[in-house]
């Protein structure tokens, strides 16, 4: 057991955790503190947040239990093989960390991960503990996230889904050859398995919610907010529609909340095989936006996939966007008379903004300058749309329409 001071471990600890991208807190039940002699809450922001060098808006204690690993993934900073600095928190010193975070308003809950240690079972074991004293021996009604260990016993499991607000197990590497390749300790049907009690799990506490009698005790609740997975991107040979057919099948077989996308970053004393550089952040960001329109507007991976070039998603313009231009046949689409489904596939409306138009057109015809004030890229639209007092005429078929959209070619310049 490391000597450090604790102050040191999370220094080392949080930093370990932040390549995990999967640590968003929405979709939990509803909990509150208040008039109880518990503490926390599931509501609110929290006060301090702070922020991933890709921008994204972390307000959860995320910290590593330990940074030792018994596996060696070659894409991986803590791998076993790593000559990093290393350090191990028990549940105790993981409780009293998330109690004074809370406390102090720094925090809304608690992303917990861990390296391997001994083996699948005992690190799970750890993980459940910390939950468990939170829980029960201080009542903490904030959000728990805990990463899952792939291959640990489904009994464990379970008893982290009643304890948790969300679970995750990370898939690593979106093909069963790149995980071969790089990390071949990790079996994928071994990572499946895991994510299938989970599934189990959540679908036994929704039959028996559905199955209880009026007045029968309430049915302990199970990872309410659902799992969630991680794919690393650019570490391997991975085109985007690899990436996408993965996701696809574990929306469809796991009934997963959310699959993140995390960008590779080069880790010290890396294999020559491994990228020497990350991959550009448009590509984690252009496949989010993919993944948004598999779950929300209504794309299947194929549709998607037509404005790709050679299997990877076009970094210059979004992928609805790319898609209209290589399904022009589609357009223009009346603003009031096109059926929700097909606005969605406008370029330029999202969601919110189609069920705004759909809701204003039951008042009366739709005007271009009505349309202004429902959404704030009309100028995108244009060439996709017709209203009464606009019609797009040749501008939807131009050759040009491509070029409208990508930002400008940029001047290279030579590194001094």
């Amino acid at each position: 057991m490391s000597t450090k001071p604790i102050l040191e471990k999370l220094a080392v600890l949080a930093d370990a955790a932040k390549y995990d991208a999967s640590c968003a807190s929405s979709g939990t039940v509803t909990r509150d503190s208040t008039g109880t002699k518990g503490i926390g809450s599931t509501e609110g922001m929290g006060i301090c947040h702070s922020y991933a060098p890709d921008g994204r808006c972390i307000s959860l204690l995320k910290i590593l239990l330990t940074n030792f690993c018994i596996y060696d993934c070659r894409f991986c900073i803590n791998r076993a093989s790593s000559n990093v600095e290393r350090a191990r928190f028990s549940p105790q010193e993981v409780v009293r960390l998330t109690l004074d975070f809370y406390k102090r308003n720094y925090i809304e809950g608690l992303f917990l991960s861990s390296g391997i240690i001994r083996s699948e079972d005992y690190t799970m074991e750890k993980l459940v503990e910390v939950a468990r004293i939170l829980r029960e021996e201080h009542r903490f009604q904030g959000y728990i996230h805990l990463k899952t260990i792939a291959g640990a016993d489904p009994g464990l499991i379970a008893l982290a889904g009643l304890y948790a607000d969300r679970l995750s197990t990370n898939v690593e590497l979106p093909t069963a050859a790149g995980l071969s390749s790089f990390a071949p300790e990790k079996k994928p049907a071994t990572i499946r398995k895991t994510m299938a009690s989970v599934r189990v799990g959540e679908s036994d506490a929704i039959d028996a919610a559905k199955s209880r009698l009026i007045g029968k005790a309430k049915p302990p609740r199970f990872a309410p907010a659902g799992q969630s997975t991680q794919m690393i991107v650019g570490a391997d040979a991975a085109r985007d529609d690899d990436i996408l057919q993965t996701a696809t099948n574990l929306y469809s077989g796991y009934q997963l909340r959310r699959v993140y996308y995390s960008a590779y970053s080069p880790i010290p004393d890396a294999s020559s095989d491994l990228p020497p550089v990350r991959p550009p952040l448009m590509r984690e960001h252009r496949l989010y936006q993919a993944d948004w329109l598999l779950r929300f507007y209504g794309f299947e991976r194929a549709e998607i996939m037509e404005g790709a070039s050679g299997g990877m998603l076009d970094l210059a313009i979004d992928p609805k966007l790319a898609w209209a231009l290589q399904r022009r046949e589609a357009f223009p689409v009346d603003i009031n008379r096109a059926p929700r489904e097909l606005l969605l596939r406008v370029p330029g409306l999202g969601t919110k903004a189609v069920d705004r138009i759909v809701a204003a057109r039951r008042l009366g015809t739709l005007r271009l300058g009505d349309l202004a004030r429902l959404t704030a890229s009309v100028k995108k639209l244009l060439p996709f749309i017709v209203t009464p007092d606009w019609r797009p005429g040749k501008l939807t078929d131009s050759a040009d329409l491509r070029a409208r959209f990508a930002p400008p070619a940029e001047q290279l310049a030579l590194a001094l």
